[in-house]
């Protein structure tokens, strides 16, 4: 789990769990916990309450299913159709009418910020006492592909950054504005594009360090040779990539004016979604991993990102299994020194956005919990994701296990109408999730039940 490289620590692993099992989270129905090849599955099994496992050692060998494409058709929403959650939870429509809603962050005076990547804008909504949208507008336009969205400071912010596939910017901004206070600054210039082109943006508890994601720019690198350049390896970070992929596959930080640009992790393959555990100040990704090895294989995952750790990419999957792809170099030197991620997901869910729950509005097992919104599969023969998942912890830890928590967004396997993309609490305690495939942002709220 945390600082563990390889395998999991036994006795933290199954302390944490058997805490959880005995008298956390999970006290009630613990045997229901699905795990070992029973937690692959795939849609029809989603149902909300369901717990699943998946562990290190339940990894099948490569190759040992098969390799498929096999995307959903979008289609439109049925009529009153609308997400299932747990029980005890009620879900709503929040807004609608988006072209491609992604990332969602709250303001300090609750104003709901929204970036449409598809639209080139980040919109903000105003959530009225009953939970509904009370106003609504254009905060910006004119952007490329815009993904992450940050306020700077967090208390009292001046600036509402933004994440284009290609760059940051910041706009100047006061609270409760609903429209930027003046044109784009450019923070952080030339960051790589292409293939994984999400940017998501954080800033880290102290508000010294700016975090961006950077996808990898393919799917196992072989494109950028079998060696490094001379010298490079006793530079970089561990587990850096160079080439086509430099800058790539990694957690970059940078000073809040956009200097000092660094690399604080490596081997993220695709790392859609950052988040700051509120407690610990932990910066977490959700991460989709490699595909072309298997209906089964690798799991997707969310982990705590540490500084200077590499997560495999692409020599490596959840720990030090070797990708055969590169049979003929594998980075021996690296293999005793990749990360286990702390939660894996099936395999292809495609997580992209992850939200730690602080609120009281929800059942007190839930506060310190995380969401993770699954965008779902296209590459797996029977569909796996098209939901949002919770992430069970105990005294701050992840123990693993994961819960289905909103699920009815897929038809069948070949139709779905909606495609989770961020989840994020919003100040009155409720849950706002996205989703891109029918333009839609949904709010789930419980009901004291």
């Amino acid at each position: 789990m945390r600082g563990v490289t390889r395998l999991f620590k036994p006795a933290l692993a199954v302390s944490v769990l058997a805490g959880v099992l005995a008298g956390g989270h999970m006290a009630a129905g613990a045997q229901e916990v699905v795990t070992g090849s029973k937690a692959y599955g795939s849609w029809e099994q989603n149902e909300p309450g369901r717990k699943l496992l998946i562990r290190p050692s339940d990894l099948p060998a490569p190759g040992a299913s098969s390799v498929s494409s096999n995307s959903p058709g979008i289609v439109a929403r049925p009529k009153n159709a609308a997400p299932k959650a747990m029980a005890g939870f009620s879900v709503h429509e929040f807004a609608s009418g988006l072209q491609a809603p992604r990332v969602i962050e709250i303001a300090p005076n609750s104003d709901v910020f929204v970036s449409d990547s598809s639209a080139g804008t980040v919109d903000v909504f105003r959530m009225g006492d009953d939970g509904s949208v009370a106003e609504r507008s254009v905060f910006a336009s004119g952007l490329t592909r815009p993904y992450g969205i940050a306020f700077y400071p967090a208390r009292n912010p001046k600036y509402v950054y933004v994440a284009n596939t290609d760059s940051v910017v910041r706009y100047p901004y006061s609270t409760g504005a609903m429209k930027a206070g003046g044109k784009a600054q450019t923070i952080v210039k030339r960051l790589p594009t292409g293939y994984h082109w999400t940017r998501d943006i954080a800033f880290s508890k102290d508000g010294r360090t700016l975090y961006v994601s950077v996808g990898s720019g393919s799917n196992v690198a072989r494109g950028m040779g079998d060696r490094p350049p001379r010298g490079f390896a006793d530079q970089a970070p561990t587990g850096a990539t160079w080439g086509d992929e430099r800058w790539r596959a990694d957690v970059l930080a940078f000073d809040p004016d956009g200097g000092n640009r660094r690399i604080f992790a490596t081997g993220l393959r695709n790392c859609s979604g950052l988040a700051i555990q509120p407690d610990t100040g932990d910066p977490w990704c959700v991460v989709n991993e490699r595909d072309m090895l298997g209906d089964d294989l690798p799991p997707d995952y969310a982990t705590r990102v540490e500084k200077g750790a590499f997560y495999g990419w692409p020599w490596y999957y959840i720990g030090d299994h070797p990708d055969p792809r590169w049979s003929d170099a594998p980075r021996p030197d690296l293999a005793e020194r990749v990360r286990v991620p702390d939660v894996l997901i099936q395999p292809h869910s495609a997580p992209l956005g992850i939200g730690f729950y602080s609120g009281t509005a929800f059942p007190a097992a839930f506060r310190g919990d995380a969401f993770v919104a699954l965008h779902g599969s296209w590459n797996r023969n029977h569909p796996t994701g098209y939901k949002v998942v919770r992430l069970l912890f105990k005294d701050g830890r992840p123990t693993g296990v994961y819960q289905d928590f909103l699920t009815g967004f897929i038809l069948d396997d070949q139709r779905v109408w909606g495609r989770p993309v961020d989840v994020t609490m919003a100040k009155d305690g409720s849950l706002l999730v996205s989703e891109d495939a029918s333009g839609t942002i949904w709010r789930v709220s419980a009901t004291g039940e």
